[in-house]
């Protein structure tokens, strides 16, 4: 095993994924240290999705190593396998259960958690019902428990979304544009959200809302191309003339 893959969440070393000669990712090397907030960022085609299928093993990389918790290797699980190891993906669109109240959707997502699912055939432990108070805090949804998915807002939605994931413990969250389609008001407070999280949970953000990135204040990474362009704080990558050139200047 790579040394550099010691004491890391997610280590991606060399990883390639090609699509009919188009190369998704090119050589992509990236290091999540546990319990860090990073933010992914770049033009579209610069392969964000396709490396957060890879890490999620959705798609399976030409090339490379990918290993999860220090020394799991995921290139040699499924979809399936890899959720369980305690990755939750959450997508841009929200996919919740519109006719259960919200309270229910955390309810159900809790009950996705193997540990937790013979209980939840009858009443909710005391600690089920304590883990679902606290999601429904976390998420600023509290006062909507007894709605229905449904009657949320787009941007409460995506809270709920969040909330789901967290109902799992996942140890990697990987969080895909949370503020599409968000007011400012539920942008600003997304970002607090997240950053509540990622006190007890490794995050990876993508992102194309720079003032959104901006209010994590995390590291930022650059892709262009399937690969790193830049890393750093996001004033440094934004004064980075490969970066303004290929994605700010745009």
């Amino acid at each position: 095993m790579n040394g550099q893959a010691i004491n890391t969440i997610l280590y991606l070393d060399n990883v390639s994924v090609s699509f009919d000669g188009f190369k998704a990712l090119n050589g992509l090397s990236l290091l999540i240290e546990p319990g860090e907030m990073r933010a992914i960022i770049g033009p579209n085609g610069a392969g964000k999705t396709t490396m957060m299928d890879v890490v999620t093993g959705k798609t399976r990389p030409d090339q490379g190593d990918i290993l999860f918790d220090s020394n799991v290797d995921l290139t040699r699980l499924d979809e399936a396998a890899i959720a369980e190891l305690g990755i939750g993906r959450k997508f841009q669109k929200p996919t919740v259960f519109d006719h259960h109240t919200v309270c229910d959707n955390i309810e159900l997502a809790l009950a996705n958690d193997r540990r937790a699912r013979t209980q939840l055939l009858g009443e909710l432990t005391p600690e089920q019902t304590e883990r679902v108070d606290e999601v429904l805090n976390t998420i600023r949804l509290s006062g909507h428990a007894g709605e229905l998915a449904a009657n949320l807002s787009h941007g409460q939605k995506q809270w709920l979304e969040i909330g789901m994931l967290l109902a799992q413990d996942p140890k990697l969250l990987l969080v895909d544009e949370p503020a599409a389609g968000m007011t400012d008001a539920e942008t600003a407070e997304t970002a607090k959200l997240l950053r509540q999280i990622s006190q007890n949970h490794s995050v990876i953000v993508v992102e194309h809302d720079m003032a959104f990135v901006r209010d994590l204040d995390v590291k930022v990474t650059v892709l262009h191309e399937g690969s790193v362009l830049a890393e750093g704080s996001l004033d440094t990558v934004s004064k980075d003339e490969r970066v303004v050139e290929s994605y700010l200047g745009r």
